[in-house]
């Protein structure tokens, strides 16, 4: 915890305002943070649909097959069943990839924020003791 040194009343000013500046912009710096997770989080979001569109594509790509000629539907068929495995794998890997991240950053994004709550309550708690220190300034009697 930062001390400060005391002055003729009360500690001195121009040190507690640097030191309420400095906590300001950590403090808009946290939140700055936490916003970028936050976009973070929905571009992986929309990642992800992207690659639920693709698989959608794919499984309309193997009915269109199926209505052609038994030969091709058998060809068709073997391939497509390959690409589609391929695909989900692929797709799953991809999505649990980006899910994984996105919990990451989740859980980055709650501690970031429990922290800003510590910190707030810290200094609240600073500020609330300045202000006794100065309501029993006011009380005593010269």
């Amino acid at each position: 915890m930062r001390k400060f040194n005391e002055s003729f009343r009360g500690y001195n000013r121009t040190e507690v305002n640097s030191f309420v500046n400095e906590v300001i912009t950590q403090v808009e710096s946290m939140i700055q943070e936490i916003e970028k997770k936050d976009e973070e989080i929905n571009r992986l979001y929309e990642r992800i649909k992207t690659y639920e569109e693709r698989e959608t594509n794919l499984n309309r790509a193997l009915v269109m097959a199926e209505n052609t000629s038994e030969q091709i539907k058998r060809m068709a068929r073997d391939e497509s069943d390959m690409i589609v495995e391929e695909a989900r794998k692929n797709a799953n890997r991809i999505v649990n990839e980006s899910l994984m991240r996105a919990e990451r950053m989740e859980i980055e994004t709650n501690i970031l924020r429990k922290n800003v709550g510590l910190f707030k309550k810290r200094l609240r708690h600073i500020i609330e003791s300045q202000l006794e220190l100065v309501d029993d300034i006011e009380k005593v009697d010269f």
